[in-house]
């Protein structure tokens, strides 16, 4: 249940606090006054889009705060949510699109928060039974109603298989100049790709070996150079034989004392070391032998490589992958007719399943489609349309996502008129009261604990109007109601009264919500019966309406 909306800089409302009732609560107010407003700023908190045109001019950003009670348990379990005695629900909107959302303090996204606003508020818009003329919503209606998801599950993956096998059809299936043709592309990828003799991990060697070649001169003379000084030549000595000669003359004393003997020990070890870099070199020397034929041989399989790699991918492994798969394919093509055969083996049997399933989810849609019918039609006899006649129509379709029943709702509105499409017949506010009837009937099967209605009255006066308001008061004594009206007779029947007015202060528009008491209520629902010009005959007209509505609530106790 809702119990306190809390609304910061929403269009002209500036700052407004409502504390809700149990019950029926209504809002009236004249046109333009921020009825609708209020709902805004709800569905704002609740996580429905709200644009930063909703923010008050002059304002850097909006704030809606909810706070709801008694909270079926488990209800934010797999969310993550615990049960908890309140909900505190906020959202701050920005000018510049960003939105902080929070539970209990607790910072979630705007996802989390209309997936969590869905289960506690149920809203039901101006619009909502234009929905109704679109003959595509229907079946979302008797599905939403029907609750049989195992079987809808059921089908859906059955469907899936059975369009994932056609896809493959599909592809197989060419005409014979067009698998000519792929067959020749396939063969001359192949064979272009096989000359070249790829070899894994060799553009890696290339590259380096290719960088050594182009310094070879750089290089050798750098071995060259080092050979020079650790071996020497004919015209002196290198540094591994000066090393040698250092070590024999420290033989002489070795024995003398320790430290010449460490001294002695240390030179014998670099001259090893030495020894053995030295005999490296002249090995790097002898080893490193090119010549300029396999700079360019190496260049120009470096070029080869560079080619293939624009046609078939950005690394060998690459192009290798792409080998197999142009094989594949060609072995595909080679025995399609095999595969296709098999492929439509596999079709007929995924169709026989599909075909198995839908007839299931089917067969159960009829039978929910008449408890539905039952439960509508009691609804809208209460509603003061006892001569219409409902009907949920089936006719079959090629099975698709939602499977093979095409879903009409047909009524008559009038005895002796056949059944016809809803759009063709239904005036607004039948509409509406069609809406509301479905709104409750499903409402019936939800632990939604409020309902919102906004401005349902649209086309409904009369005898209708106080049918529409006996149905409120009926569903606000098993959950929480808030509408919207201009109707004194759907006003008068509620438990607790707001006004919404509008008013200019400081040169700004403004928006105030107030409770009202049992004589303002009187005032209001004169205001609404006749106008700005109030008489004793409004004023003891209300007072009658509030009356035989205090009658008819106490029947529903």
């Amino acid at each position: 249940m809702l119990d306190l909306l809390h609304i910061e800089n929403i269009a002209i409302i500036e700052q407004a606090d409502i504390t809700f009732r149990p019950g029926f609560n209504a809002l009236t107010g004249e046109t333009g006054a921020g009825k609708s407003i209020v709902i805004d700023a709800l569905s704002a908190v609740l996580g429905q889009r709200a644009s930063r045109e909703l923010i008050r001019t002059g304002a850097d950003h909006a704030f809606v705060s909810a706070v709801f009670s008694q909270i079926p348990q488990g209800l934010g379990a797999d969310m993550g949510i615990e049960d908890a005695e309140e909900w505190l629900l906020q959202r701050e909107i920005y000018a510049d699109g960003k939105n902080a959302c929070r539970l209990n303090g607790r910072p979630m996204t705007v996802t989390q928060l209309r997936a969590l606003g869905n289960r506690l508020l149920n809203i039901h818009g101006q619009h909502d039974g234009q929905q109704l003329l679109d003959e595509t919503q229907h079946i979302i209606y008797l599905d939403q109603y029907g609750r049989y998801a195992p079987l809808q599950a059921a089908y859906s993956e059955k469907f899936s298989a059975l369009q994932e096998i056609q896809s493959k059809i599909s592809a197989l299936q060419m005409d014979e100049a067009e698998k000519a043709r792929r067959i020749d592309t396939l063969q001359f990828q192949i064979n272009d790709l096989e000359r070249a003799d790829l070899q894994a991990g060799e553009e890696e060697e290339l590259l380096q070996r290719r960088n050594l070649l182009r310094n070879g001169e750089k290089i050798i003379s750098a071995i060259q150079g080092a050979d020079y000084c650790l071996n020497g030549s004919d015209q002196g000595d290198g540094a591994l034989s000066l090393l040698q000669q250092a070590q024999e003359q420290l033989s002489s004393v070795r024995n003398m004392s320790e430290s010449f003997s460490q001294l002695y020990d240390r030179l014998e070890a670099v001259y090893s070391e030495v020894y053995d870099i030295a005999y490296t070199v002249q090995d790097k020397k002898d080893e490193f032998d090119f010549t300029p034929n396999e700079l360019d041989a190496v260049e120009s399989r470096c070029d080869q490589l560079y080619r293939l790699k624009k046609k078939y991918g950005a690394t060998v492994e690459d192009m290798l992958a792409y080998l197999e798969r142009c094989r594949q394919e060609l072995d595909q093509i080679a025995y399609a007719d095999d595969t296709l055969a098999l492929l439509q083996k596999k079709q007929e049997k995924a169709m026989q399943a599909v075909l198995s399933a839908a007839e299931a989810l089917s067969q159960r849609r009829k039978e929910v489609a008449k408890e539905l019918e039952q439960k509508i039609l009691t609804e809208l006899r209460e509603l003061n349309m006892g001569c219409i006649r409902f009907e949920v129509a089936f006719s079959p379709k090629k099975p698709d996502a939602s499977g093979m029943d095409e879903v009409r709702f047909l009524m008559s509105a009038n005895v002796g008129e056949e059944l016809r499409p809803i759009q063709k017949i239904a005036s607004g506010g039948e509409l509406a009261r069609i809406m509301l009837a479905m709104k409750n009937v499903f409402s019936q099967q939800e632990k939604i604990g409020t309902m919102v209605f906004d401005e349902v009255d649209t086309g409904v006066s009369g005898r209708a109007a106080q049918k529409v308001a006996e149905k409120m008061a009926r569903i606000s004594r098993r959950k929480q109601v808030l509408c919207v009206t201009h109707l004194p007779q759907i006003a008068a029947m509620a438990d607790t009264h707001f006004s919404v007015e509008k008013g200019v202060s400081g040169g700004r528009t403004f928006t105030k919500v107030q409770e009202l008491t049992r004589q303002q209520r009187r005032e209001e629902l004169a205001r609404l019966t006749g106008g700005l010009q109030i008489s004793q005959t409004m004023l003891d007209g209300a007072e009658e309406l509030l009356a035989a509505a205090d009658d008819y609530k106490k029947t529903l106790a």
